[in-house]
């Protein structure tokens, strides 16, 4: 007869390995199917451009900060000297006051009627009477002086110990901002990173493209005509495009002389520049002295819209935390941000138009 046997059920042990491994190659597939596709690079470049929009809203911030530090410490330092200069002088009256107490104790240790009846000469007892008289009279204003000048100098160490407080503060907003777009930055170079070499080349080249056409489109301010970008001057009508001053057209040439050299944050050159300090630097050089930050550059001069722009003019964009001059023809001569060098660009390329202003 033939043995009829039940098939061999498998062991709870190898079910369970293979559910688990089942569930395992489905949850992989699944993720798999929902992973974020790595990011183009125009999404990384917009992403990017974004935190350097970002970390320049902080250096701008730091450079304010950085600023007022300085004055801060400026006016610390001589209220500190003069705290020590007047703890000197209330010294010396001090000493002078003693001197005269003791010229007075000499003078009038007896009751001066009882000097009087006792003195052999009474001529020159009242001479000596009239000159103690004199020296009470030096006291009493002598302890005016030093009472005086307790009172003045408890006032300037106030003022001296207010400094050194909001100088505290403010070197402690410098931490925090320095932070912030050091951050920011970091954050920057690893998206860039995620990028192969090749697409980071492709950017760096396209943005050479742009400030290669943007250069030729500029405003040669030397003869009153636009370069063409092949080496040869095309003769134009400027009309508006005349620089508003010598003291425009002289920041320009300045800063047209700083084209290649690196931004760098919070440096005001002469061989590395953030924005706000190529647009100081270069009106230092053509004489007028203009404020450290995007945020206090816009308050000085004239400002005036965009149709009326000429060269030389502070342009502001990315609500006032980015600034370059111009240099006509929609055209910005600019630090643009770390990586980059002082070139001159498009515009429309650079961020959202914020406002000008003609110093």
């Amino acid at each position: 007869m033939a043995s009829h046997r039940r098939p061999k059920q498998p062991s709870r042990a190898r079910v369970t390995v293979l559910t688990a491994t089942a569930a395992a190659a489905v949850a992989l597939t699944s993720q798999a199917a929902h992973a974020d596709p790595k990011p183009t690079k125009s999404e990384v470049k917009a992403k990017v451009d974004k935190l350097y929009h970002e970390a320049e809203v902080a250096t701008e911030k730091y450079n304010g900060a950085k600023e007022q530090q300085d004055k801060l410490k400026k006016q610390a330092d001589a209220l500190q000297d003069k705290v020590a200069r007047g703890q000197d002088e209330l010294n010396t009256l001090r000493g002078e006051l003693g001197s005269l107490a003791a010229a007075q104790y000499r003078s009038g240790g007896l009751d001066p009627s009882v000097q009087l009846l006792l003195s052999s000469d009474p001529d020159s007892f009242l001479d000596q009477a009239s000159a103690l008289d004199q020296l009470t009279a030096k006291q009493a204003e002598s302890l005016q002086k030093i009472q005086a000048k307790q009172r003045a100098l408890a006032q300037q160490r106030k003022e001296a110990q207010g400094k050194l407080s909001d100088l505290d503060d403010v070197r402690k907003t410098l931490g925090t901002n320095k932070q912030k777009f050091q951050g920011k930055l970091a954050e920057a170079q690893k998206l860039l990173n995620t990028l192969t070499a090749a697409e980071r080349a492709k950017m760096a080249e396209e943005e050479e493209q742009r400030a290669t056409r943007a250069a030729g489109d500029r405003v040669d301010l030397g003869n009153g005509s636009r370069s063409n970008g092949s080496g040869g001057d095309e003769a134009v009508d400027l009309g508006k495009e005349v620089p508003a001053s010598a003291l425009g057209a002289a920041a320009l040439q300045a800063a047209h002389t700083r084209v290649g050299k690196p931004y760098v944050r919070t440096a005001t050159g002469p061989n590395s520049f953030d924005c706000s300090g190529l647009t100081m630097w270069a009106y230092a050089q053509a004489g007028a002295d203009i404020t450290r930050t995007t945020f206090t550059q816009i308050n000085q001069g004239t400002r005036i819209a965009r149709s009326q722009l000429k060269p030389g003019d502070l342009v502001f964009f990315s609500n006032t935390s980015h600034v370059g001059l111009y240099a006509g023809n929609n055209t910005v001569l600019h630090a643009p941000y770390p990586g980059t060098n002082v070139r001159y660009e498009s515009m429309s390329t650079i961020g959202s138009y914020q406002a000008a202003v003609r110093i």
